[in-house]
């Protein structure tokens, strides 16, 4: 694979190799730009959903990527389900390759510390440990790494994932989105870094960088973590997608060791600046290749030069009844009992499937296959899901977090209180 990936590099010329490096919105395509930029992927990103599959996905050499089908599912459990996120993750896999879309930005292996961060709900935990576990969906997502595969290389049998965001994003002080995470070096190590090496140990192929700090520095431009600790101490051979908008950062981001850049709207601009940087030696040569070795490594060993269309035998397997239990499933054993009724001697739920009265309820994305929750009010099934971060009293209490000095929480990490399936189970006519 190394002979043929320095093989099509020295055919390339600056304009084909930079345009492996840009991923591109999905709306902003059009044949023009793919002939003239030769770009590298292109991304549906949040709210973009097309009716049909963009024709320009299939393009050979280039990749879409998108967000997975259950990625909000697990969110609440603090019983961690190694087994059911990695059959998420194959069923996620499965629609993915049906559909064209061969690359999803997940698992996010954040340790949300401060649930004022308003991503906190893509974090599986505030304890690493958690984390840590629920990384086996990149066995799902990508495939079991068979016994005979090149130790160090990152596997991929189904799809690609990509473990983010690198490093600390759920750390920031005050829970601030794209702010700086101030904690010693022991700390981030201990806390925020363990996600990302059972990620690699499970052959994780891409790896985002992240928008936040590490006391002060920005992680885009923190060569020490990005190139000499990522790539070179733990050896990851494959890219770092980021997203980036300035001239200045582009150059420092590169430099540090992104390889793919995620481009806002005025992605001709950025083209002509990286264009700019590269012929006026602010950023080499040599980084701009081997960055671009990085990303064919990932587009070889996904096999998408050999099958670069959609695998049209896998559409009648698009929301089939197995995929939407297993997201029901999900969405019962992520459910969280926290208190029920007044009386903990008469308790409401679970409720009688006949009865006068009403009751008003509310799940927070639960996903598409709600019915996740009815099944446990109506005992179908019992609660057994577990809170997977601390609920506070009081905000002057954050950040506050299981293992703390003074914690005195709400309710505890890993509080939840369960319940019995009356079993009579509901049946679909």
């Amino acid at each position: 694979m190394e002979l043929r990936i320095k093989s099509l590099i020295d055919q390339m010329t600056l304009t084909e190799k930079i345009g492996q490096m840009v991923q591109i919105d999905r709306v902003n395509v059009t044949s023009e730009i793919l002939r003239d930029y030769s770009i590298g992927s292109i991304i549906s990103a949040a709210g973009s959903t097309p009716r049909r599959p963009p024709r320009h996905a299939t393009t050979v050499g280039g990749y879409v990527s998108t967000r997975p089908l259950y990625f909000l599912t697990m969110w609440a459990s603090g019983q961690p389900d190694p087994e059911l996120v990695k059959k998420i993750g194959a069923a996620t896999a499965i629609e993915s390759r049906a559909t064209g879309i061969p690359f999803v930005f997940a698992p996010c292996v954040a340790v949300c510390r401060d649930p004022r961060w308003g991503r906190c709900y893509e974090s599986y935990s505030e304890e690493t440990e958690v984390v840590k576990q629920m990384t086996d969906i990149i066995l799902g997502l990508q495939g079991e790494i068979p016994p005979n595969a090149t130790k160090g290389v990152p596997y991929i049998g189904e799809i690609v994932a990509c473990a983010k965001h690198f490093v600390g994003d759920g750390g920031t002080v005050r829970g601030k989105d794209e702010n700086n995470t101030i904690i010693d070096w022991h700390g981030l190590l201990s806390i925020h870094m363990p996600g990302y090496y059972q990620s690699i140990i499970k052959g994780v192929s891409t790896i985002m960088v992240s928008y936040s700090s590490w006391n002060g520095q920005k992680m885009h431009g923190n060569k020490n973590l990005v190139t000499d600790f990522l790539k070179g101490t733990l050896k990851f051979r494959n890219d770092l997608p980021m997203g980036i908008n300035y001239s200045t950062s582009l150059a420092k981001a590169i430099n540090a060791g992104v390889d793919m850049v995620m481009v806002p709207p005025k992605h001709t601009e950025l083209l002509q600046i990286m264009t700019s940087h590269v012929k006026n030696n602010v950023i080499p040569i040599s980084r701009i290749d081997d960055a671009v070795r990085r990303i064919l490594r990932v587009k070889f060993t996904l096999g998408l030069f050999e099958n670069p269309l959609a695998d049209y035998s896998l559409v009648d397997q698009i929301r089939t009844r197995a995929h939407r239990d297993l997201a029901r499933e999900a969405v019962r054993k992520s459910l969280v009992l926290l208190k029920n009724g007044k009386d903990p001697k008469k308790p409401l739920l679970p409720l009688p499937k006949r009865h006068p009265k009403s009751y008003p309820c509310s799940a927070w994305l639960p996903g598409n296959e709600s019915e996740g929750v009815a099944d446990l009010l109506f005992g179908d099934y019992g609660f057994t899901g577990k809170l997977s971060r601390t609920w506070f009293k009081r905000v002057d209490q954050l950040p506050m977090n299981v293992g703390d000095e003074h914690y005195d929480p709400l309710f505890p990490f890993g509080f939840g209180l369960t319940t019995q399936p009356t079993g009579e189970l509901l049946t679909e006519a």
